[in-house]
């Protein structure tokens, strides 16, 4: 069985879009802006969106920079 580099899919995760607004305190919008500019990976389920736990923590990894 094939999976690929991020691991097996089926033990994702899968956060929707007012679960990671809250974990990173943002509104909605802000979270489907994100998808849509391709900033943060996401899959589509009908006409929702779902995002891995472990994508949008890796979005906020990299969102880190030093302020001093």
């Amino acid at each position: 069985m094939a999976t690929n580099s991020a691991g097996d899919i089926s033990e994702a995760k899968f956060l929707t879009v007012a679960e990671v607004a809250a974990m990173m305190r943002v509104s909605k919008m802000t979270v489907y802006r994100l998808v849509h500019n391709g900033d943060l990976p996401a899959v589509r389920v009908g006409r929702s969106f779902r995002v891995r736990e472990e994508d949008a923590n890796e979005y906020i990894r990299k969102s880190f920079y030093d302020a001093g």
